[in-house]
């Protein structure tokens, strides 16, 4: 798989430089064009970029503290791992953290919340329809993301954004199991939890975000469990 990297600018202005290199190792990890494990060189990506290294440094450490890359004791870094073995641990903090802030926003949420989530899950709706994956995980990611932030909880809303985060590779390989052809059910979900927070219904939006998180998870352990049984050629 190939992408092409957007020309870079003569001059950028210092943090647009780093959030240019951020976005193509972002999108590059998710899109699994950069598979776990893949070392990353500053010396060729600069080259790549023409750009300096410091940028780069910045971006990456960026992409660490969002558990995308992870740098080892002799000071190079690796797309980071994902640990299939623990999934289960991963899964049920993301199904707790479905249920609590989607209880919180039912009970805390003002209009000016819901025309947030709304406008986030139009852009998710639009993606969808355009079989958009990485536009998918990425508007997947701030709508769920600003229900957290309408439970007014900033512990479970940080708590929740990593686990976004450290999950989009995982979103990633769920949509592929699709070919990227998501069911309109799940934008229909998305649609049925803004209507149980919108009329401050917490038990719904708390039955509807579980069962949201439920189908996400079976669906992907069907997916690794179908990949177990492959036959492995010797």
């Amino acid at each position: 798989m190939t992408k092409k990297t957007p020309a870079p600018t003569t001059e950028r202005k210092r943090g647009e430089g780093v959030k240019f290199v951020y976005e193509i190792l972002r999108d590059d990890i998710i899109d699994l064009v950069l598979p776990p494990g893949s070392p990353i060189d500053e010396i060729q990506l600069a080259e790549r970029l023409s750009m300096s290294r410091t940028p780069i440094r910045e971006a990456l450490v960026r992409l660490a503290g969002e558990g995308l890359v992870t740098t080892l004791p002799n000071r190079s870094t690796v797309v980071s791992n994902i640990d299939f073995l623990n999934l289960h641990t991963f899964f049920d903090a993301l199904t707790l953290m479905y249920r609590v802030t989607g209880r919180l926003a039912a009970e805390y949420r003002t209009e000016a919340d819901l025309t947030i989530i709304r406008a986030h899950q139009a852009e998710f709706a639009r993606a969808v329809a355009d079989q958009d994956a990485l536009a998918m995980i990425a508007t997947n990611r701030e709508f769920h993301a600003a229900i957290a932030e309408a439970g007014r909880n900033p512990y479970y809303t940080g708590l929740f954004n990593r686990l976004l985060d450290e999950g989009r590779r995982m979103l990633r390989l769920y949509y592929s199991s699709f070919d990227d052809r998501l069911p309109q059910q799940y934008v229909d979900e998305h649609e049925d939890i803004i209507a149980a927070i919108e009329a401050h219904d917490i038990d719904t939006a708390d039955r509807l975000s579980s069962q949201h998180a439920d189908q996400i998870v079976q669906q992907i352990r069907q997916m690794i469990s179908r990949d177990r049984r492959q036959q492995i050629a010797l």
